[in-house]
C-alpha cells in the first residue's frame, strides 16, 4: 500500500537562542527515492554558527545551575513529545532519508528511551569522596563543560543525534547541533520543533543547517571556536581523523564514532536460524547504511552451505523499491555517490574472481541485497565499508582463524558471534579488537544505558550512560581543609 504523505513540514529557519530565523541562501533537500523536492532548508555560514555557539555560552551558566530534577524533567518532557509525534517523524524517515517504514518507527522509539535515560542520569553520582593524607574533605566531582558542538549524521539521524546530546545537555551542558546536509529535517530541525514544543530555554539548544557548500566552513567554526568545549561527531572515518586532530590540538575533549566493516561470526554450533536472521538484519537493515552493519560473515566450513543457503533464502524474500511502499524493505541508496562506490565494489570483486550468490543488480540508487562469495583479501569489498546492502560470506577452519580474519582491518567497531558455546564465544569476543561485541545477535545493537563506540579507525570515546558523562564533563578536585594541614614553620 502506498503512503502519500511524502510532502515535508513547514521549514522555519534555522534555530538560534530560542528564535527560528530564516536564512537569505537556501538549499535542495531531495527525495533520495526520486530525487524530487522535498523540502527547502536554509543554508547557514561560519557566521550563523558563531552566533548559534554564542547562544549557546550564554545560556550554559543558568541551564548548568538549574537543580538536576528540573533538567531532568525537561529531558523527560522532550521524551513524550517525540513520543507524540512519531507520524511526523517517519514520514520523514521515508522520503527524506529513503528509509523503510519500519526504520522510522524503530528511531521513533529509540529516541525517547535515550532522552528517559538521560533524566536518569541526573539523578546518578557525580562524583566521590577520597581519602586525604591530612584529614581533609577530598572529593572529586564532575562538572558540565559547557558549549558542546554535536556533528551528526544521515543514516540513523535521529538516534545519533539524540545520542550524542542527550545526557551532555542533561548534565547541563548547552547544544549546538548541525545535522547533515543529506537529512538535515530529521537530523537537527525536527528536535529545534521538539525543543520548543518543550519549552527548553533559549540557547540551551541550538540548530544550524547548511549545504554541502559550506559545510567545511561550518564545521570548523563548531571545533575550532574557543567558547567551544567539547565536539560530538558521528560520520566518515576520513573527516573524523580531521576533527579528532583538529580537537586534539585545541586540548578539547572529544567523542568520535565512526565507520566500521564488522563481523558476524556462525561457528559450527550455531543455531542456523538465529545465524541466518542475525546476518540478514545486519547486513540489509536500512540498505546495510548503519556503522555496525554486517559486511563480512565468517562461517567456520562444517556448515559453509548450510547457512549458504538459508542466508541467500531470506535475502530472496526482500522487497526492493519506493519506501513510499511499506512493504519494500530496501529502499535507495543516500544519494548517488553512495551508489557509485557500492557499484565499483561489487565489479572489482566479480573481476578479481568472486561469485555473487544472489543479487548484484544496482538501478540507479536501488541496490537489490546482494551476497558474495569467493572473495579474497586482495578485493576492495573486503578492505573497505561498503555502506549498502552487501555481504560477504567466507569460510574459516577454526576460531583463531576468525579472529584474524575479523582484525584484518583498519576499523573495531562492532562484532557479532553465532554459537550454542556461550563460554567459547565469550573467549573469542576478548580477542577481538572492536569496541562492543554481541554473542547469539547481530553486531548491530544499541541500549542508551550502555557504553557504545569502537576501536582503532572506528573512533575514539564512548557514549552512553556514565561514559557520556565522562566523556563531555570536566573533574575537579575539591577540598575542605579543617586546619589539620600544617605548613613548614619557615613559612
Amino acid at each position: 500500500m502506498l503512503d502519500m504523505a511524502t510532502s515535508a513540514p513547514n521549514i522555519k529557519g534555522i534555530y538560534i537562542n530560542g528564535e527560528w530565523q530564516q536564512m537569505s541562501r537556501q538549499f535542495d533537500d531531495t527525495n533520495p527515492n526520486d530525487g524530487s523536492l522535498w523540502a527547502r532548508i536554509p543554508d547557514a555560514t561560519c557566521q550563523d554558527a558563531r552566533r548559534a555557539i554564542d547562544a549557546a555560552q550564554a545560556a550554559f551558566p543558568a541551564w548548568a545551575a538549574l537543580k538536576f530534577q528540573d533538567r531532568a524533567n525537561i529531558m523527560l518532557k522532550v521524551a513524550q513529545i517525540i513520543e507524540k509525534r512519531a507520524g511526523d517523524y517517519i514520514p520523514a524517515a521515508q522520503f527524506e532519508g529513503g528509509g523503510w517504514y519500519g526504520k522510522g518507527v524503530y528511531e521513533t522509539k529509540v529516541m525517547p528511551e535515550m532522552l528517559k535515560a538521560a533524566a536518569a542520569v541526573c539523578y546518578a553520582p557525580i562524583g566521590e569522596v577520597l581519602p586525604s593524607l591530612n584529614g581533609k574533605v577530598s572529593n572529586a566531582v564532575r562538572f558540565p563543560m559547557g558549549v558542546i558542538s554535536v556533528i551528526s549524521p544521515w543514516n540513523m539521524p535521529g538516534i545519533l543525534a539524540t545520542r550524542p546530546f542527550s545526557v551532555p545537555m542533561a548534565m547541563g551542558n548547552t547544544i549546538v547541533l548541525k545535522p547533515s546536509e543529506e537529512t538535515p529535517y530529521q537530523g537537527g530541525l525536527f528536535f529545534a520543533e521538539v525543543m520548543e514544543e518543550a519549552g527548553v530555554p533559549p540557547g540551551v539548544f541550538n540548530v544550524i543547517t547548511c549545504s554541502r557548500d559550506n559545510v567545511a566552513e561550518v564545521g570548523d567554526e563548531m571545533v575550532d571556536n574557543p567558547k567551544v568545549k567539547g565536539v560530538a561527531f558521528t560520520g566518515s572515518a576520513a573527516v573524523g581523523r580531521r576533527i579528532a586532530a583538529k580537537c586534539g590540538a585545541h586540548l578539547k575533549k572529544a567523542c568520535i564514532e565512526l565507520g566500521g566493516k564488522d563481523s558476524l561470526i556462525v561457528l559450527e554450533d550455531a543455531d542456523m536460524e538465529r545465524a541466518t536472521s542475525s546476518a540478514s538484519f545486519g547486513a540489509f537493515m536500512h540498505q546495510g547504511q548503519i556503522c555496525m552493519s554486517v559486511e563480512k560473515v565468517l562461517v567456520q566450513e562444517q556448515v559453509f552451505d548450510e547457512f549458504l543457503k538459508g542466508f541467500v533464502a531470506r535475502a530472496a524474500k526482500l522487497k526492493t523499491g519506493n519506501t513510499a511502499d511499506k512493504a519494500n524493505v530496501i529502499g535507495p541508496l543516500i544519494n548517488d555517490r553512495q551508489a557509485a562506490r557500492v557499484k565499483h565494489q561489487l565489479e572489482d570483486a566479480v573481476a578479481k574472481g568472486a561469485k555473487i550468490a544472489i543479487g548484484g543488480g544496482v538501478n540507479g540508487r536501488f541496490v537489490e541485497p546482494t551476497i558474495v562469495t569467493n572473495v579474497t583479501s586482495d578485493m576492495d569489498i573486503w578492505r573497505d565499508e561498503t555502506f549498502g546492502p552487501v555481504a560477504v560470506v567466507v569460510p574459516f577452519k577454526d576460531d583463531f582463524e576468525a579472529v584474524a580474519m575479523n582484525n584484518d582491518t583498519e576499523y573495531g567497531l562492532s562484532a557479532g558471534i553465532i554459537s550454542r558455546n556461550e563460554h567459547r564465544a565469550m573467549q573469542m569476543a576478548t580477542l577481538l579488537e572492536t569496541g562492543m561485541c554481541h554473542i547469539n545477535c547481530s553486531p548491530i545493537n544499541d541500549e542508551a544505558h550502555a557504553p557504545f563506540g569502537g576501536a582503532k579507525a572506528s573512533g575514539m570515546g564512548r557514549y552512553g550512560g556514565r561514559w557520556s558523562q565522562e566523556s563531555f564533563s570536566e573533574t575537579r578536585w575539591i577540598t575542605l581543609d579543617r586546619g589539620q594541614k600544617q605548613y613548614p614553620p619557615v613559612f
